[in-house]
């Protein structure tokens, strides 16, 4: 893993500075495509051949040169290219190249960047110059099927590079899609809960403060509480949305989201609202992953979070239920049902269900037994409840 790991880091640094300076990995194409084509001036020449001179040499790293500027115009590379060969094989009696590295880096290029004009154009330029430059050096059909082929795979390895690269950028976006309904997800349900929470507690003070005035301030402090609790979650989420680079001052703690653990103090701010929350936990209970759990939190608060809103409930039951095959989540109140029914459709409902999917679970709702009531039934299987590592 040691090795394994560096060797992982160093290659991931790699594209990040390949990423970010095109340049330099276009200069060293070039210098790389050089020391290719420089093997055959160090090579000795068989006698009778006129010596390797320095005027070859130079012309050689003529048609290197352009490749530098490969990505910025690939097809004035190219004429360069083709340009810079010619030049070479008519002026001069150098050492020829088992194969044409520069062109093939430039058809390449074309063929993972250019428009479908451009790489049209590539073609008809090569079925014309390829000939051109068999009859200059060997005039043999042995040479002239090898170039064919080398030139073709070329330009398919290119297209294959501009498929994948395609296909990263179609994952990335459809990443950035989830990652952008999973936020706002996420802030529907810290917001919708905890506006409901103060909303309840509000309308209930002004009767308080006449007939209780106790009990006024216990609902003033419960506002309180939830408005603090719902900040702090927002600084959380948008914490871990801003660069590492921005977390010097530490307004944005990285903490967990609220799990399993933090279900009694939810139950315990919606019975301040004056709602008979009943909580139990049935079967082996035992340790969910992370996620699972955020899951299970968010699940009953927007669960309740609709009893809050639409249910005129007086009582309503939370219950997890473990079995050996499923973790079976239940919220249950006795309110007005099949009344209220419809005006449960949004997007609170639908964020439950994605949330449950996500784990491969499944998720139902609508009237409880009889009509009576609401019921909201979330089930994650087994095999996404089971702690890792266990």
């Amino acid at each position: 893993m040691g090795i394994r790991g560096e060797v992982r880091g160093w290659w991931e640094r790699g594209r990040v500075l390949a990423a970010d300076n095109p340049l330099l990995v276009d200069i060293g194409v070039a210098l790389l495509v050089q020391g290719a084509m420089t093997m055959p001036f160090l090579v000795p020449r068989a006698p009778g051949m006129p010596p390797a001179t320095w005027a070859a040499y130079g012309l050689s790293t003529l048609t290197a040169v352009p490749l530098v500027w490969r990505r910025r115009a690939p097809v004035a590379v190219l004429f360069a290219v083709l340009a810079a060969n010619a030049l070479y094989r008519l002026t001069v009696d150098g050492p020829g190249q088992p194969l044409p590295y520069t062109g093939l880096v430039v058809v390449y290029t074309i063929a993972a960047l250019s428009a479908p004009r451009k790489r049209l154009l590539t073609g008809l330029l090569l079925v014309v110059a390829v000939p051109v430059g068999v009859w200059l050096n060997t005039r043999s059909a042995r040479e002239l099927t090898f170039s064919l082929f080398v030139f073709t795979a070329a330009y398919v390895f290119g297209r294959l590079t501009d498929a994948r690269q395609r296909a990263h950028r179609v994952e990335a976006e459809q990443a950035a899609a989830r990652e952008r309904a999973r936020i706002a997800r996420e802030m529907h349900d810290i917001l919708s809960h905890a506006v409901s929470l103060m909303i309840v507690q509000a309308e209930a003070g002004p009767v308080a403060v006449r007939a209780a005035p106790e009990r006024a301030e216990a609902a003033f402090e419960a506002i309180s509480a939830t408005g603090r609790d719902a900040m702090a979650q927002l600084r959380h989420m948008l914490g871990v949305l801003r660069d590492d680079g921005d977390q010097s001052d530490g307004t944005a703690p990285r903490e967990p989201q609220p799990g399993l653990a933090a279900l009694p103090g939810l139950l315990d701010r919606v019975r301040d609202s004056g709602l008979d929350v009943a909580y139990r936990a049935v079967g082996d209970v035992r340790p969910v992953p992370e996620g699972v759990g955020a899951t299970v939190f968010r699940v009953v608060q927007e669960a309740l979070t609709n009893t809050l809103k639409h249910a005129d409930a007086r009582t309503v039951r939370v219950q997890l239920t473990y079995r050996n095959t499923e973790l079976e989540v239940c919220v249950i109140d006795d309110g007005s049902g099949s009344r209220s029914a419809s005006r449960r459709g949004g997007h609170g409902l639908v964020g439950i269900r994605e949330r449950a999917a996500a784990h491969g679970g499944s998720a139902v709702a609508g009237p409880g037994a009889g009509g009576r009531g609401y019921e909201v039934r979330v089930r994650i299987p087994g095999s996404a409840t089971a702690e890792v590592g266990a």
